[in-house]
């Protein structure tokens, strides 16, 4: 099951190893399903990971480890087509961008109100909490 997740998942599971996000990141060896990336969100997950002040209890460098970790896991999809702008932060564009070529059926995100329209490229968006209920995480 192809999915994008959101950069704002990533993040919380880095920030902690508890609720649904962190579960969500530790179900990777299962595989269970396949995070899809693109290089640029990739790099997004990256820069917002390294922010200062906003992962506090990882080091730069097992940052660098859980998110190549995570690229090991995931499908790197190349982008041809561009829908920008389609959403109202082009930054979500990115996230969308990846799931319609992966043709994925969902989008994890905590900010499923950014993602509306998704669901006419046959995209759910839903939460990491909705996603770990629905998949028995």
């Amino acid at each position: 099951m192809n999915v994008v997740i959101d950069t704002n998942v990533l993040i919380s599971a880095l920030k902690s190893k508890q609720g649904a996000s962190y579960k969500l990141l530790m179900a990777l060896p299962k595989e269970l399903f396949t995070p899809n990336v693109s290089v640029p969100l990739f790099l997004e997950y990256e820069a917002v990971a390294k922010r200062p002040g906003l992962v506090n209890n990882l080091s730069s460098q097992d940052i660098d480890s859980i998110l190549e970790y995570f690229l090991s896991k995931s499908s790197i999809r190349k982008i041809f087509f561009l829908w920008r702008p389609y959403l109202k932060d082009p930054k979500d564009d990115l996230v969308l961008e990846v799931a319609v070529e992966s043709q994925s059926e969902y989008i994890i995100t905590f900010n499923t109100k950014d993602f509306k329209g998704c669901n006419k490229f046959g995209i759910a968006v839903i939460t990491p909490q909705e996603f770990i209920t629905m998949r028995g995480i």
